[in-house]
């Protein structure tokens, strides 16, 4: 297939390039290389495919429709993947407007240009962090989530909004992916894992939020791509079930999906912290600190519905997981 896959540069969409260009898919990578963390992390991704003969990229923001709409007409993708997205929730304190330009104009761009290329299927990226002050565990997509915490929770659950709405009035399949704590070679150095690592590294103290009482649905970064790859390849259909007096969140009378994506397994932070410790060969002093502004204390995915849909089977264990992530990390900053 032709698979246009936006943030190809970033930590999940290289990933899948990789993926699909391995499994015999031509793909179109879209990323704006920006410096929310450091670009040279995102050439060294970008670097393993970006040879590749059914690979070609183009640097262009999402907010810029001119630069969307020729993608797509010179690509004409059958399928799109959308990643890219301001993400992290502090950062959303402090630069809302970053987060107004990429998560709501570029994603409007990107629906646009799906509906006017008759694509034949968009998955994007929604969030855990769309749950928001709920407190039932597992999370599940029959919640309601009408109470963000952060603007990049709330500009996440706009766009389930607003793929709904292009899926109901023009007919386009839409699946939206919430993604839970993703972590993995090549992740994100504004996330746990990254930060966790430098300072372990260095002897350095960590800084441990909520007293050490977190828990995260930690999901290696191999289950969260095949889990892309299925639910690309499980193309959305309305719900014949649908009950429009009861109506489900995760379904519709359109041909749209919501659905979780992460392991089922909740992991303690401070037995993360460990795991991270024993394979990097040193102990740390842990600063215990109140809860941050935006933060949820724990979160954990009820994936049922994505595995009775689409085979979905996270298999990593966190001990794996943790020391594959350790072993890249070592590689990588060594070099």
């Amino acid at each position: 297939m032709r698979v246009l896959v936006t943030g190809s540069a970033g930590f999940i969409g290289s990933a899948l390039a990789e993926r699909l260009l391995a499994r015999g898919d031509e793909v179109y990578g879209i990323d704006n290389h920006n410096d929310y963390y450091d670009p040279s992390l995102k050439e060294s991704r970008l670097a393993r495919f970006a040879q590749h003969p059914n690979y070609t990229h183009l640097r262009a923001d999402l907010a810029d429709a001119d630069a969307v709409n020729r993608a797509f007409a010179a690509f004409e993708p059958q399928r799109v993947v959308n990643l890219a997205a301001q993400a992290g929730v502090r950062y959303s304190l402090k630069s809302p407007q970053a987060y107004v330009q990429s998560n709501l104009v570029g994603f409007v761009n990107i629906l646009e240009a799906c509906r006017y290329g008759k694509v034949e299927h968009l998955v994007y990226a929604s969030s855990s962090s769309v749950y928001g002050a709920n407190r039932k565990m597992p999370f599940a997509i029959e919640d309601a989530v009408d109470h963000p915490v952060s603007l990049y929770a709330a500009s996440k659950k706009a766009n389930e909004l607003m793929a709904h709405t292009y899926s109901h009035l023009y007919d386009l399949p839409t699946t939206g992916l919430r993604f839970f704590t993703v972590y993995g070679p090549w992740g994100r150095p504004d996330m746990s894992p990254m930060l966790f690592a430098d300072r372990i590294s260095r002897g350095e103290a960590i800084d441990v939020y909520n007293y050490g009482n977190h828990s995260r649905d930690f999901t290696y970064v191999d289950d969260i791509v095949e889990g892309v790859i299925r639910t690309l390849d499980h193309i959305a259909l309305p719900d014949p079930a649908y009950d429009a007096l009861h109506p489900s969140p995760g379904t519709s009378s359109a041909p749209y999906r919501v659905y979780n994506i992460g392991n089922d397994q909740p992991v303690q932070l401070m037995h993360f912290i460990a795991l991270m410790e024993k394979h990097l060969g040193r102990t740390v002093e842990k600063r215990l600190l109140p809860m941050q502004p935006g933060d949820v204390p724990d979160t954990w995915a009820d994936v049922s519905a994505l595995r009775r849909d689409v085979g979905y089977a996270p298999n990593t264990s966190i001990e794996d997981g943790v020391a594959r992530f350790v072993a890249w990390y070592r590689e990588y900053f060594e070099k």
